[in-house]
């Protein structure tokens, strides 16, 4: 019991942990968070006022920013946005007083406090004003002012935030175009609401419910009745096609009368639900098409011998008949991880040989690495099918020390032509310059494959491209997004007017047009014909 008296009594050991003292800079800003967390401006603002009345604390822009911060999210609330624009001036003015330089942050918090009190110039006028004080504005710092011209119908004032956006290198994103689109279609603007829709249509490749609902409202107002041409050049309009690499022209509003505007599906095949048009398989334009194969070149130039690649260059420029390029390896070893597994030629000349009935006899480019000549040629069958493929002008072998990837990867791109292989080129997509026209061009020119008891599966690019489409007869496709997966959008807006209706059913030509491997010839996809047999 005595034992158990003792225990109890005895007292606790010292904590050792020492209790922080924080500075009056850090204690300050650790209340100025907790305020910034609960969103309590008024709170802020006696916190502010206790702090700049001690001479102890020192104001930092840390402290600055977090006042903005807490004011410019205030103002949404009416019953505190008088108040959260006051004291945010206030705060500014006494960040300017105090010597100190603004960043980012400070500048785009203080512009929505601009905005937020009608004064759409006094917040374009702060970004501007960012560039004597070296700072680089972002998309955001921008915002504040684009959506007040847009919101308040000044659209001219709207063009030269977004010009000024153009000259420090920020691209407006789908929420400052729709802005930007529905400002023009309420001013009557035409020419601008046709750029915006471009703008759209490269930038996203289907629209939120709100951007459709912009488009909605342009096309079935009555000055979008008014615009139009309805004497075109039928031939202008599909060399223009062809040369952007199909799904759209740009060059204006095709047609005269009222638009109709409905909601619908596109089936597998690229047709329309609502008028029957089918849909462009869209590639990436001539400009592009040379701009990535000259990336592609110098970055292979970088890693590869120069004589090696240059040689190759000069030998395709001799050899450009062929339709698809073939990633040998990839396809000798898909699914060859197993004990017995190794290069399998058979599966390689089993695709070629599918490839070669699909397209009429014309042989594919089959580029292999050297380093497999010699096991393969040790096999007789092995060497009869080499030997032939060097007859028939099918393969290129890739030089020791080299990178065959370079090789199929700048043949593809420089034929435009399909490219089979299940390689998904993602090393390539990091380094290459441009990689959005990149993935465009993957969709539309890569071919991935399966076997199936033995036999290739060719799964071939899809028929039609799930892009914003304007087509040859003046009509509009655009896809709008579930909100959950921007590629499986499964409602369209079709837009056409009855001259769309006439020149889609008259003389001047197909639906549309299509689009494949060699985007030179725009003939019917393999993947159409090898369905209708």
């Amino acid at each position: 019991m005595e034992e158990t008296r003792n225990q109890v009594n005895r007292p606790k050991p010292a904590n050792n942990k020492k209790i922080k003292n924080h500075s009056p800079e850090i204690a300050f800003q650790l209340d100025l968070n907790a305020c910034s967390k609960h969103g309590d401006l008024k709170g802020a603002i006696a916190l502010y006022e206790k702090a700049t009345s001690s001479q102890n604390l020192r104001l930092n822009l840390q402290h600055v920013n977090s006042l903005l911060y807490i004011c410019s999210n205030s103002v949404s609330d009416p019953s505190l946005k008088e108040s959260a624009v006051q004291f945010g001036f206030c705060v500014y003015d006494r960040l300017l007083s105090s010597k100190i330089d603004p960043n980012e942050a400070t500048i785009t918090a203080v512009a929505r406090l601009a905005a937020a009190s009608g004064e759409g110039d006094r917040a374009f006028a702060l970004v501007k004003s960012m560039r004597d004080l070296g700072v680089i504005p972002r998309l955001r710092t921008y915002d504040p002012a684009l959506y007040w011209f847009c919101n308040n119908s000044e659209p001219h004032k709207a063009y030269e935030v977004e010009k000024h956006m153009a000259v420090t290198g920020i691209t407006p994103e789908e929420p400052e175009l729709a802005a930007l689109l529905r400002v023009s279609a309420e001013a009557g603007i035409e020419e601008r609401v046709y750029e915006y829709l471009h703008k759209l249509r490269k930038c996203v490749r289907s629209v939120g419910e709100g951007t459709a609902k912009a488009i909605e409202d342009w096309f079935q107002g009555e000055r979008a009745s008014e615009v139009g041409n309805a004497n075109y050049d039928h031939v202008l309009l599909k060399d223009s096609i062809l040369k952007n690499g199909g799904g759209f022209h740009g060059l204006g509003w095709i047609g005269k009368g009222k638009w109709t505007v409905r909601r619908g599906n596109v089936d597998e095949f690229g047709v329309c639900g609502c008028c029957g048009e089918t849909l462009a398989c869209a590639d990436i334009d001539d400009l592009e098409t040379e701009r990535f194969a000259d990336s592609v070149a110098s970055l292979a130039m970088e890693r590869e011998a120069k004589a090696n690649f240059g040689e190759f260059q000069e030998w395709l420029k001799e050899h450009t008949h062929y339709q698809a390029i073939v990633d040998a390896a990839n396809i000798s070893l898909y699914q060859q991880n197993f004990a017995d597994g190794g290069f399998c030629v058979s599966q390689l000349d089993a695709v070629v040989k599918e490839l070669c009935n699909r397209s009429g006899g014309k042989w594919p480019l089959v580029v292999l690495h050297n380093k497999r000549l010699r096991a393969l040629q040790e096999n007789p069958t092995h060497r009869r099918l080499l030997e032939e493929w060097v007859h028939k002008g099918v393969l290129y072998l890739t030089p020791n020390g080299s990178n065959d990837d370079w090789y199929w990867l700048y043949a593809a791109v420089k034929l435009r032509c399909f490219l089979v292989t299940n390689d998904e080129m993602r090393d390539h997509i990091f380094e290459l310059i441009g990689s959005e026209f990149f993935l465009k061009w993957k969709e539309r020119h890569q071919v991935r494959y399966t076997f199936t008891k033995g036999c290739p599966v060719l799964l071939m690019p899809p028929p039609f491209s799930r892009v914003t489409q304007e087509s040859e007869n003046g009509s509009w496709h655009v896809p709008i997004s579930d909100g959950k997966n921007e590629e499986t959008a499964i409602t369209w807006l079709c837009i056409t007017r009855p001259n769309c209706s006439q020149a889609f059913d008259g003389k001047n030509g197909a639906k549309s047009v299509a689009v494949t491997g060699k985007r030179k010839e725009r003939s019917p996809s393999p993947s159409h014909r090898h369905s209708e047999r």
